[in-house]
C-alpha cells in the first residue's frame, strides 16, 4: 500500500500553512456574513451572540471553542442528541443557524490561533469521557481537532462512538491533502442537503 502523502515538506508544516491561508481568505469573505449572524443572534433571544464550550483538543488539552449561540442561555453544556428535548432548547433561529452550519463560522478563530484545523475529529465536549477516553486509546488525540472531519461526513452524531472514533482512526491513518479536500467536498455537499440539529 502507498503511504499517504503527510503534511511536511522540507520540515514545513503544510497543513498549518493551508489552514492559515483559509482562514484569512474565509474571514474576509465571511466577515458581512458573521456580522449579519450576531446581529441576528443578539435581536432574537436575551444573551451573548456568541457560546464558549471547554473542548478536547490535541493532547487531551482544553482550549475554548466559539459558536454563535443557538441554545437558550442556561442549557447545560451536553451533546444535543443526549437531550430529552433539544428543540425547545434551541433560540428562535437557532435551528437555522445549525441546519447552515452559520453557528460555526467563529471557529475560525480556533484555526487561526491553532487549537483547531478545517479538517480533522471534531473537539470533544470537556465531560465526553467515554469519547475522549478511546480517542486516546486510539491515538487520535494525537491530531488537532477540525471543523469538519471524516466522521462528520460519515453520520456526525448519529453514529455511536466507537463507529465515530472508527472513522477517526481512518482519518489518522489516511489523513492526506487529497483527503482533506475530498472531506471539505463532502462537507459543503452534506451543508447542502443536511437538515438534522447537531451540538
Amino acid at each position: 500500500m502507498r503511504a499517504p502523502v503527510r503534511y511536511r515538506y522540507h520540515g514545513v508544516k503544510v497543513k498549518r500553512a493551508i489552514d492559515l491561508v483559509l482562514v484569512i481568505a474565509g474571514g474576509f469573505l465571511l466577515l458581512p456574513i458573521a456580522l449579519g449572524v450576531a446581529l441576528a443572534v443578539k435581536f432574537t433571544s436575551s444573551g451573548p451572540a456568541l457560546y464558549w464550550s471547554d473542548r478536547v483538543g490535541r493532547g487531551g488539552a482544553i482550549f475554548r471553542m466559539p459558536k454563535f449561540r443557538t441554545m437558550k442561555v442556561g442549557t447545560p453544556a451536553v451533546p444535543t442528541h443526549l437531550m430529552v428535548d433539544a428543540a425547545s432548547a434551541l433560540t428562535p433561529i437557532g435551528g437555522f443557524l445549525r441546519r447552515t452550519s452559520l453557528d460555526e463560522i467563529p471557529q475560525l478563530w480556533s484555526v487561526l490561533a491553532g487549537d483547531m484545523s478545517f479538517v480533522g475529529p471534531r473537539p470533544a465536549l470537556f465531560n465526553q469521557d467515554d469519547l475522549i477516553a478511546l480517542r486516546r486509546e486510539q491515538g487520535v488525540d494525537t491530531l488537532r481537532p477540525g471543523i469538519t472531519g471524516w466522521a462528520q461526513v460519515n453520520g456526525r452524531d448519529e453514529l455511536p462512538i466507537p463507529v465515530k472514533v472508527a472513522f477517526d482512526r481512518e482519518y489518522l491513518d489516511r489523513q492526506s491533502l487529497l483527503f482533506d479536500l475530498g472531506i471539505i467536498l463532502r462537507t459543503a455537499g452534506k451543508l447542502l442537503g443536511d437538515k438534522s440539529v447537531m451540538h
